[in-house]
């Protein structure tokens, strides 16, 4: 994995806006919809526009936007074994029941629906099948990346934690038990990732937003149980070098009051515990920019790397390019120069429909991300 040697480099969290044609298929089709050989050669295309819209913006690391998953962690339905459709669960809010949305009810009733997406329960042992899906979108990407220059390349997979919350275990004695299974599974995913000449990302906004869910639970409590959450992507990583793993975690709300956001000092600790080269967090949305200062009090080990959010998907203003790059010096003074690259909060589609945030915007935004990377980079190396 490449430091910021003699610049910041810059990357983002995954997720980015799909086109219409993509959006259209996928809503008719459904998770079959990039089977069929036009929609196929579609998606193909599709991934090389978004490829090429990266690079011309000025982003270093990059990924396929996700073109060929429906959500950054609905997409598991369609590649574990072990499960069936779960007919008992009907449409699901989390949000109803949490902190942030006994605090703000009326708000959350407007903004955050049930989510209609399909459920599956755990009914036999975890296989993965994914192998077919996750070769075409390798293959995509691949071909996509022929003959463009960019620093590096990675490719996201949701972590063993998110996949227990989004599929309901009906078949493990235990939920340790079951997120393991998961991760034994889920590892042939991040190695073929790794094994294609990509870096793996692993999606885990669950680790922090589990606090935000659980009104019952103590921050105590939660690490608690974050620590059996972190030991399972940790043995599905174990034979795949630390420096080909960005691990990715946020709080599952875009835009929302958010005053039970988990604080970062609560949990960085049980974050640096994964096993990657690179960390990727929230820093530049007003309910997390304050804690860069957290930075100050942690040692980050010898050659990992940090990803702030220095862009965020929780608001539609395009951030000015100086503050982007005060934002970035922030953690070079704290951190080294070296071990920063600009990021962004979240992904900005993590639904392939979501609307929170125009395309147009996305791609504003990501200008700024790289001119403020410029405008930093000049003043950390002159």
């Amino acid at each position: 994995m490449k430091h910021s040697t003699d610049r910041i480099l810059t990357t983002h969290a995954g997720s980015l806006p799909r086109p219409a044609d993509l959006l259209a298929l996928a809503e008719r089709e459904g998770p079959k919809a990039f089977d069929a050989p036009a929609a196929a050669i579609q998606l193909r295309a599709d991934v090389a526009g978004v490829v090429k819209k990266q690079v011309e913006l000025g982003i270093d690391v990059i990924d396929d936007g996700e073109y060929g998953k429906p959500s950054f962690v609905s997409y598991i339905n369609e590649r574990l074994g072990g499960y069936e459709l779960d007919t008992a669960a009907g449409p699901r809010n989390q949000w109803a029941t949490s902190r942030e949305g006994l605090s703000f009810p009326e708000f959350y009733a407007q903004t955050h629906a049930a989510s209609r997406h399909a459920h599956m329960v755990c009914t036999g042992p975890i296989t993965y099948k994914g192998q077919a899906r996750l070769k075409r979108d390798i293959d995509n990407f691949k071909a996509a990346l022929d003959g463009v220059k960019v620093e590096e390349a990675f490719m996201p997979a949701i972590s063993p934690s998110n996949i227990e919350d989004w599929q309901r275990n009906a078949f493990y004695k235990t939920q340790e038990e079951y997120v393991f299974a998961i991760a034994e599974a889920m590892r042939e995913e991040y190695r073929t990732i790794v094994d294609a000449g990509l870096l793996v990302q692993i999606d885990d906004p669950r680790l922090v937003t589990y606090y935000i869910i659980h009104p019952e639970a103590s921050v105590a409590d939660c690490r608690k149980w974050a620590e059996i959450r972190v030991a399972a992507p940790n043995h599905a990583l174990r034979d795949i070098a630390p420096e080909k793993i960005r691990f990715h975690t946020c709080y599952g709300i875009n835009m929302g009051p958010r005053i039970h956001d988990m604080e970062l000092k609560d949990i960085v600790d049980i974050i640096l515990k994964i096993r990657a080269g690179a960390y990727s967090f929230e820093a530049a949305n007003p309910r997390h920019e304050h804690e860069w200062k957290v930075w100050k009090d942690v040692k980050l080990t010898d050659g990992k790397i940090l990803i702030p959010g220095v862009i965020s998907h929780s608001t539609v203003l395009v951030e000015h390019p100086e503050l982007v790059a005060q934002r970035i010096v922030r953690f070079a003074d704290v951190v080294g120069r070296e071990n920063v690259i600009a990021g962004s909060d979240c992904g900005f589609a993590t639904f392939a429909g979501s609307k929170e945030v125009h395309p147009s915007i996305v791609w504003a935004k990501f200008k700024a991300l790289a001119d403020g990377a410029r405008i930093a980079s000049k003043e950390l190396w002159g």
